[in-house]
């Protein structure tokens, strides 16, 4: 078996010797295309593979096309909209995902954003504190319960909306649950989305749910840029001066954003997976699934079933 770590921003060394030998251990050959510049390398390599595994890059159907030999492609984070899933499953490929290895990366680097907000991005000025305010989570999955924990241990109390986790197993573990979306922005200083981009939540967030918010509020987005309503978020902080807006995903429009000075903060690329820790542990994740799928047919992580 062939297995290809084709990364276009490499994994960290410690990653990449970690993965080489759960591989070899196994009996596997392992290739490496990192840095690469041109797809057309990525179709070169990935012409003989049994195996690969991504990070953000862009599995394509001609990706997919020019790998006659693939059975298995694992996206190292919990992330997998770089992954063109109907390909996948037409050309009988298992695609997974390795969730919960970079979730508390991106809780810490929630936490630390509501930080960065409540003191004025570190500009001159009187800031706030986070103690005693109240943090409402969207999306109660494996970075929303840490973003839980993390607030709890700032003295904030803690909301979440989750429709997919039962009432009573967030309330168990000391979240209080509103009965509506529109009821979790009514209440919360500062909300934290947690939502993946599909039909349903593209655009969701918007004037509708963020002008419920109460004076201050602020909305972190380590989760996705498409589910942000970019216009309608951009004219409700021009109508209402006391609004906040931080993100780890650049919009879109940049330039709708850009005269909200102390209001408004973007990462420059994506920095919520950026550590050290994740980069290591979701890239053996990564080997592990493969190997567990030739070994013992396991796809417990795949998601274009």
């Amino acid at each position: 078996m062939k297995v290809l770590i084709a990364t276009e921003k490499p994994f960290a060394k410690a990653a990449v010797d970690g993965i080489r030998e759960i591989v070899e251990k196994a009996g596997y050959e392992l290739c490496l295309l990192e840095k690469y510049t041109d797809v057309q390398q990525l179709y070169d390599a990935v012409a003989d593979v049994d195996a690969l595994i991504v990070r953000s890059d862009k599995v394509t159907a001609e990706v997919i096309d020019a790998a006659k030999n693939l059975k298995i492609v694992v996206r190292a984070g919990a992330g997998f909209d770089n992954l063109n899933l109907e390909a996948c499953t037409a050309n009988n490929i298992v695609a997974m995902n390795t969730p919960g290895q970079n979730s508390n990366a991106v809780a810490e680097l929630a936490i630390g954003m509501m930080i960065y907000m409540a003191r004025n991005t570190f500009k001159p000025g009187t800031g706030a504190e986070l103690k005693g305010k109240r943090v409402g989570i969207q999306a109660y999955g494996n970075v929303g319960r840490l973003v839980a924990q993390k607030a709890k241990a700032l003295g904030m109390e803690v909301w979440a909306f989750d429709p997919f986790v039962p009432k009573d197993k967030m309330e168990a573990e000391g979240v209080t649950v509103p009965a509506t979306l529109e009821e979790l922005y009514s209440n919360c200083n500062y909300i934290s989305l947690h939502i993946p981009a599909n039909d349903q939540t593209k655009k969701s967030i918007g004037k509708n749910l963020v002008g419920r918010m109460p004076k201050g509020g602020c909305v972190i987005n380590t989760a996705r840029k498409e589910v942000i309503n970019e216009e309608e978020l951009a004219q409700l902080m021009t109508e209402r001066e006391d609004l906040k807006y931080c993100t780890d995903i650049a919009p879109v429009e940049m330039g709708l954003f850009e005269n909200f000075e102390k209001r408004f903060f973007a990462t420059p690329k994506k920095q919520g997976a950026e550590t050290a820790e994740a980069n290591i542990n979701a890239g053996l994740a990564a080997a592990r699934q493969i190997v567990n799928f030739f070994v013992n047919g396991d796809k417990k992580f795949q998601v274009n079933k």
